[in-house]
């Protein structure tokens, strides 16, 4: 056979074997796409959804459309956070069958500043929270920029706010981006369980025994309406009222309960439902302190021996906490004229919330003003009781009748007095409760009786707070009738945003939680830091490895594969 016949015969073999080998790759390619193969390295496993999150996502009916406001020029550990926004869409993506869809837009994107402005003022609208912060430009000033940490939601035209960033003041600014990032699954899978959900859950604000009146708590409707149906009504010893409700709220109550509002409320929880107390076992009318001082009187409601039997008992006392919010008070100084100053207010105290539980996680300290506290009492192994918030270390009590004056700010207390630490205010209650009417005389009630009571619950929950004001966002009346609600636990004077709002949202989420979407709150990731003292010193060592250790590398490889192909090749 010639030369020529054999490279006739190899040349279609070369092409053959070289569109078997693209078929080849082509079709591994196309296989590993369907599999959608992903492997999860990370210590903190922070790229891995959760069981509950992957639930939901595969049950979506219908497509969901987002909108991320984080895009454009920005400092680098907000580019963490949106690239750590942009892994969890992905994921979502993925574990929803691609029915969700993602867009990141810069809302600083507009030609002249009026346009800016009106986008800015659509996200404010739709509930999106914007933050200040100092950007570098490219001759080395700096400028104040605006940026909007946040999504919209879209889903069948209804539109709903997410915000990624925690703003917690006591941690600092790296921890706090740290606990966005560790609280974006449950933000973002919260907010798509109550839009997709085919039934959306009830709650009621009880009414009839002198509760804080709607007004007082607007705030905080309008943003459980997020998640819930929020209704207001009284019980007037109806059985079965409550049932409808997945869980109810008694705010603040100034008169006594009546016996058949009791047994109804009893033989809810029995049934499994679930309630958030907030009790002020003192009463303080703050109202009169414009006049300079009020007094505190105990004022007993008439359902101390039902929390009693559920396992909390609220202390009729007012604490007062070194750690407290400042008010601004008319003070007078030598001979000089009177100045409105700040001075801490002992009975208004931050109060701390625990820091491993779901519902109080990476949450901001809360707002509490005459404050009782609370006992846990009974040895029950079928009640589990956690403590939600707590005071300081440096705490103490007073017991009424007492006079409440203004003028106590002027003169600083003895700190050696306040020697109480840690005293709970809010206590989750779980468990299996004994009813408070067991072997008791059942109450006269209106319409058809209620059959057998129970007398003991089936496995339920409930929180109790020993401060109502807690939900009370203030209520400003002007000549035009009452003003918008402010927002729950925003501090006019010095505009720190405490947590009350959280606060409540959570205990409303976690006690009608059915999912375990709660408990990807308990989220940890760790904060990896570079260590700045070993950067300082060994500064010129790490620049000289990473800028002349890849180019030697790259030498050395060339010299060893000349070396070794030069003793392959060469000839004897």
């Amino acid at each position: 056979m010639t030369e020529m016949s054999k490279t006739k015969d190899i040349r279609p073999r070369s092409w053959l074997q070289f569109a078997t080998s693209v078929a080849i790759v082509l079709l591994i390619a196309v296989i590993a796409s369907l599999l959608m193969v992903r492997i999860d390295l990370t210590s903190d496993r922070r790229f891995s959804l959760s069981a509950p999150t992957r639930k939901i996502l595969s049950g979506l009916k219908n497509d969901i459309y987002i909108q991320v406001y984080l895009e454009g020029e920005m400092p680098i550990p907000f580019k963490r956070l949106r690239r750590s926004v942009k892994e969890m869409l992905d994921e979502f993506r993925i574990a929803s069958g691609r029915r969700i869809d993602y867009e990141f837009i810069n809302p600083s994107a507009g030609a002249d500043v009026k346009q800016r402005n009106v986008q800015y003022q659509s996200l404010l609208s739709k509930g999106l929270n914007p933050v200040n912060i100092q950007a570098g430009d490219a001759e080395g000033g700096s400028s104040q920029k605006i940026i909007f940490p946040g999504m919209i939601v879209n889903y069948n035209g209804i539109e709903v706010p997410v915000n990624f960033l925690k703003n917690n003041p006591a941690a600092t600014a790296e921890e706090n981006l740290l606990h966005s990032e560790e609280g974006l699954e449950y933000d973002m899978i919260q907010t798509i369980s109550t839009l997709s959900a085919d039934t959306i859950y009830r709650i009621a604000f009880l009414e009839g025994q002198g509760e804080i009146p709607e007004a007082g708590v607007a705030d905080i409707t309008l943003n459980l309406a997020r998640f819930f149906t929020v209704d207001r009504g009284t019980i007037n010893g109806m059985p079965g009222v409550l049932d409808k409700y997945a869980a109810v709220i008694v705010a603040g109550p100034e008169d006594q309960f009546r016996e058949e509002d009791k047994y109804v409320l009893d033989q809810y929880i029995m049934n499994g439902g679930k309630v958030v107390w907030l009790i002020d076992e003192v009463n303080v009318n703050t109202d009169s302190l414009v006049w300079g001082e009020t007094a505190a009187l105990y004022k007993p409601l008439n359902i101390e021996d039902q929390l009693f039997r559920y396992g909390a008992r609220i202390n009729p006392v007012i604490v007062q906490d070194l750690n407290c919010v400042t008010i601004r008070l008319k003070m007078m100084t030598g001979n000089t004229r009177q100045q409105i100053v700040p001075v801490p207010w002992y009975y208004f105290p931050k109060l701390i919330p625990d820091k491993d539980n779901p519902v109080t996680r990476n949450l901001n300290k809360v707002e509490g003003r005459f404050v009782s506290y609370i006992d846990t009492v009974g040895l029950d192994g079928k009640i589990r009781k956690s403590i939600l918030l707590r005071t300081s270390s440096n705490s103490r009590v007073l017991t009424p009748p007492f006079m409440v004056s203004l003028k106590e700010a002027e003169s600083p207390p003895d700190e050696r007095t306040f020697n109480k630490s840690g005293l709970a205010v809010a206590v989750l209650l779980e468990g299996n409760f004994t009813s408070a009417f067991r072997n008791r005389f059942v109450p006269p009630l209106r319409g058809t009786m209620a059959g057998n009571p129970r007398s003991e619950s089936v496995r339920t929950k409930m929180i109790v707070i020993s401060d109502a004001d807690i939900i009370r966002n203030d209520v400003q009346v002007t000549a035009n009738g009452p003003a918008p609600a402010s927002q729950l636990g925003l501090d006019r004077y010095t505009s720190e945003m405490y947590g009350n709002r959280d606060f409540i949202v959570n205990c409303m989420n976690y006690l009608v939680d059915d999912n375990g979407i709660m408990n990807l709150r308990s989220r940890e990731l760790k904060l990896r830091l570079l260590d700045k003292a070993r950067i300082r010193n060994e500064r010129l060592e790490w620049q000289l490895i990473n800028l002349v250790g890849p180019v030697l590398l790259v030498i050395l490889s060339g010299l060893v594969y000349s070396y070794f192909r030069k003793r392959k090749y060469a000839r004897p």
